[in-house]
């Protein structure tokens, strides 16, 4: 209604050099988003103040591409308005959202309208949030198969009702369309594969034609697990070993005391010529703890177990010896796997 006060009067007044500058400064923080996402880098630091020595990659990166660009250091930092820095964290997540945005647009019109299939799995992150991770399958224009991760959708929960709406509202927010939907994978979870109340029946009653495959992976992993769990010696061997592995993890103390016996070991191992030195050789590990869903985990449980045995043994033995009698009965039990893993090393 009042043209002074209309957007297009607040534009205009801008100069020529203020619109240079601003898009200067956002060309800078692209790139740095950018380049920060396609290696997988975080973006915050602990301390993001002026003072401080590391504030982040992010922050690290534009004042790098400063000292080396003059055009970036005269609108970044000190020299941009007060209300236009690009630095703070809300910001930052805008410009990953950005390109996420363009990402998922990519991989639409890679996609040419074609029919896919969706695969999804949740989990939860390091703040005990719920998620669900998306892919999509699909066959290109020369007959190939592409599989492309389009991100991680937050939920309030992981039933089937919670699941099936972070999807449509998922969906809702890209260029694909459900009625293009012609297969769907999830794990065995009964959320998922319930037939009268899971996440493919609820998706089969709005598109029957998107069929349900059990995740391969998934499968082939439970089946063999559950045949060894069906041989006496197999199952009692790798419910041994789970224990082992959570009595040595069970505290930051413990953990603390495996990695300075595996130092010890390692440094043994190499002052008499045992082991070779070298780039990303002898690099700290970690007991591999078991998981029935997990592919290829038992098998890395042992492996694990066996490589580093002289250190498992050294932490049960002063676990032992620990005045906590909780400690004690767990180590005690736990030295009995010694003779069961020396004889699977045997065999």
């Amino acid at each position: 209604m009042s043209q002074k006060q209309h957007i297009e009067t607040f534009v205009s007044k801008q100069t020529d050099e203020a619109r240079i500058n601003y898009r200067t400064l956002l060309n800078a923080s692209l790139e740095c988003t950018r380049w920060l996402l396609g290696q997988g880098l975080p973006f915050h630091g602990h301390d993001e103040s002026f003072k401080s020595s590391n504030r982040g990659n992010y922050l690290e990166l534009m004042q790098f591409l400063s000292k080396h660009n003059e055009q970036v250091r005269k609108v970044v930092f000190e020299n941009a308005p007060k209300n236009l820095k690009y630095t703070s964290s809300d910001i930052q997540k805008d410009l990953v959202h950005a390109c996420a945005i363009e990402t998922i647009d990519a991989i639409t019109k890679d996609m040419e309208g074609a029919f896919f299939s969706l695969l999804v799995d949740g989990s939860r992150d390091s703040s005990t949030k719920e998620q669900m991770a998306v892919v999509l399958r699909y066959v290109n224009k020369k007959g190939e198969a592409i599989e492309k991760f389009l991100g991680v959708q937050h939920v309030t929960s992981t039933t089937s009702s919670s699941l099936e709406e972070a999807i449509e509202r998922f969906f809702a927010t890209t260029n694909l369309s459900m009625s293009k939907l012609r297969g769907q994978g999830y794990d065995g979870a009964s959320n998922m594969k319930g037939e009268l109340n899971g996440l493919k029946t609820k998706i089969l009653n709005k598109y029957p034609q998107a069929f349900y495959v059990h995740c391969f992976a998934h499968q082939l992993q439970l089946a063999l697990v559950a045949v060894a769990k069906g041989i006496e010696g197999v199952a009692i061997f790798f419910n041994n070993a789970s224990i082992l592995v959570n009595t040595i993890g069970s505290s930051c103390k413990r953990r603390d005391a495996f990695r300075e016996k595996q130092l010890e070991q390692i440094t043994k191992a190499l002052d008499i010529g045992d082991l070779e030195t070298g780039r990303g050789l002898n690099q700290e590990s970690s007991l591999m703890r078991p998981c029935d869903t997990r592919w290829n985990s038992h098998y890395g449980t042992i492996v694990s177990i066996i490589v580093m045995f002289e250190a498992v043994v050294e932490v049960l033995e002063w676990i032992k010896d620990d005045t906590n009698q909780d400690n004690f009965r767990e180590a005690s039990y736990s030295m009995t796997y010694k003779l069961l893993i020396l004889c699977f090393t045997f065999f």
